[in-house]
């Protein structure tokens, strides 16, 4: 028998930034809030404390911001025919836990989403023809537009500190040299100028000059200088330690729901964050057209139940999906009819790199780093290039973001080199301090068959169903990695190094769950304008529940060529105005299916 709780306003699922964005927007409004969070407290202090955080082996090996896989996990297969197994460790994508999420953990880049991938669908059928698009295939438009969600980009700009070269604002070029030209036009500047650059991102910049391309500087949470928020948050300058992605930052430097939210919100007398809650399902009323609150396990290993009036769904991407299933809520997909909503288009991302090696009196130095900082190319991400005659679907930012190379993870040899032994460690010795990663960084589309359901073996702690991915690279992923490959080569060679390393994907390439790529996992739970197609409206509200709104990664339709945060964080503030102007008014669906 559950232990039943206070009543309250709207219950989170989940602290990381949708999570913080959310319960600061809705006690705003005057609600009563308690977030739920998984994993246990989490904050600069002790979590970023110095000199304890810079430990590679304890954060990025031992993965100690990262979720727990004994307790629940993910099984993964490539295709419908094969009996998916789980996900025993942490490598190909790396979900966190903990207050904070991947939002504590993360790198820091912190762009804005190119507004043609929000109607992705439209643009390519009026542009190419709807033939264009391969058959299985199922890429759709989110249902908001650019300068719709272009007002809560710049709101969570000015939340993140985020450093950066404007190109235009309402219409006027601003920057002669650092802006990227591609960007789409912006209400106001960044809060802060762009970083310094890094001598690698430096040569990347110059190389990229030469052959053509238009460089510019990344946009990256990370701050150039001191800063105060909107919400009184204080942020110190980045001193390019190179302990940004995995860390804590003891800097205060990168941006943070612990650091750039939670300050604010500790203040806040109609807001509760409860840690180690696992939240085992959404309750819903016999007709299930309403949630009447959730159900979790506490620390000491007691059922909860948590009333409340609105439920927010914002944990990481897979999260929001697997509790959607086992809650109930909207129709489960099924890869054979097509039909259902919830686990659809769920899409990956599409890296691919290069690394160049250069003589003994080159010093790129890749220990300094910081997580967002670097210089970009966008010649060919979005549709920014025909697509016509490459016969491919999506684009790819080229980037040198160097983050910091790590001695025990961060140590890339040249081809043919031993995996052991005294050669191998000539090898390091002779490279480590003398190359350059660089990195294209591609839209993932959806497909037919890259789909997430409840697997049927395996359960987790709680006797609970865990969620099967069902995955696998698609030939539209392997020629786009391959024109990637091609036209980012050339801005390497530009570097005069003397070896490249590195190959794209092709016809035999699967997905592998043992080689980091990213962690920007998307659908699952998409955004959109048809009940049909789509878990939750424009708004993140689910169709099906009128209540309940599912917020994150796990809302778009497809990937982007961005990382996805910064339109995280747009959408979760937009759908919390959305809620605020006009659910609270009249609670029903926001949109009429």
């Amino acid at each position: 028998m559950a232990t039943v709780m206070k009543k309250v306003d709207a219950v989170i699922v989940g602290f990381g930034w949708v999570g913080a964005i959310m319960a600061k927007e809705l006690t705003e409004a005057g609600l009563n809030v308690v977030a739920l969070e998984r994993g246990p407290m989490r904050d600069t202090y002790p979590d970023g404390s110095y000199p304890q955080v810079i430990d590679e082996l304890t954060y990025n090996i031992r993965r100690k911001l990262f979720q727990d896989l004994s307790k629940s996990t993910v099984t993964i297969r490539h295709n419908g025919s094969q009996t998916a197994v789980p996900y025993r460790q942490l490598a190909a994508f790396l979900p966190g836990t903990g207050v904070g999420g991947a939002g504590l953990h993360w790198s820091g880049v912190h762009f804005r989403v190119d507004p043609i991938e929000l109607r992705m669908r439209s643009h390519y059928e009026e542009r190419y023809g709807k033939g264009f698009i391969p058959k299985d295939m199922t890429i759709q438009d989110f249902g908001v537009t650019y300068d719709e969600l272009e007002p809560f980009f710049d709101k969570a700009e000015k939340v993140f500190g985020t450093s950066g070269t404007a190109w235009t604002i309402k219409g006027q070029k601003v920057a002669q040299k650092g802006g990227n030209r591609f960007a789409a036009d912006r209400s106001s500047d960044f809060p802060l100028p762009a970083q310094k650059n890094t001598f690698s991102a430096q040569l990347f910049e110059k190389a990229a000059l030469e052959v053509g391309y238009h460089p510019y500087n990344l946009p990256s949470a990370n701050t150039s200088d001191s800063y105060t928020n909107p919400y009184g948050a204080q942020m110190g300058p980045c001193n390019f330690c190179g302990f940004c992605s995995g860390y804590a930052c003891y800097m205060y430097s990168k941006a943070s729901p612990n650091v750039n939210i939670l300050p604010a919100l500790r203040m806040e007398k109609r807001f509760e964050l409860r840690t180690n809650a696992n939240v085992l399902k959404v309750n819903l009323t016999d007709d299930k057209s309403r949630a009447t609150g959730v159900n979790y396990i506490d620390a000491q290993g007691r059922e909860i139940e948590q009333p409340a009036e609105l439920v927010i769904l914002g944990a990481f991407q897979f999260h929001n999906v697997h509790l959607m299933l086992l809650s109930g809520i909207g129709k489960p997909y099924d890869p054979v009819t097509g039909e259902g909503v919830v686990g659809r288009n769920f899409a990956y991302q599409n890296m691919t790199t290069i690394k160049a090696f250069f003589d003994k009196d080159v010093f790129t130095n890749p220990f300094i780093g910081a997580g967002g900082n670097g210089v970009g190319v966008d010649d060919f991400n979005a549709d920014n290039f025909d697509h016509a005659k490459e016969g491919f679907v999506g684009g790819s930012p080229f980037w040198v973001n160097q983050a910091g190379t790590k001695p025990i993870s961060g140590l890339p040899t040249p081809p043919g080199t031993p995996a052991w032994g005294s050669k191998w460690k000539a090898a390091v010795a002779d490279a480590y301090t003398h190359h350059i990663s660089m990195d294209a960084h591609g839209a993932h589309q959806s497909y037919r068959n890259n789909y997430l359901d409840l697997d049927p073996n395996y359960k987790n702690v709680f006797g609970q169903p865990l969620l099967r991915m069902t995955f696998d690279w698609q030939e539209n992923d392997v020629k786009m990695a391959q024109f990637m490959y091609d036209k980012m080569a050339p801005i390497a060679k530009a570097m005069n190094p003397k070896l490249i390393a590195g190959s794209p994907k092709n016809a035999n390439s699967h997905f592998d769950t043992t080689s980091y790529q990213t962690t920007h996992m998307n659908g699952g739970a998409v955004m959109g304008e048809d009940p049909k197609t789509s878990a939750v409206n424009r708004y993140l509200q689910s169709w099906d529940v009128h209540n309940v709104f599912s917020i994150g990664a796990s809302a778009f339709p497809q990937g982007l060529g961005y990382n996805p945060t910064g339109t995280v964080a747009a959408l979760a503030y937009w759908s919390a105005r959305a809620i605020r102007e006009q659910y609270l008014k009249n609670p029903g669906p926001l949109v009429q299916a």
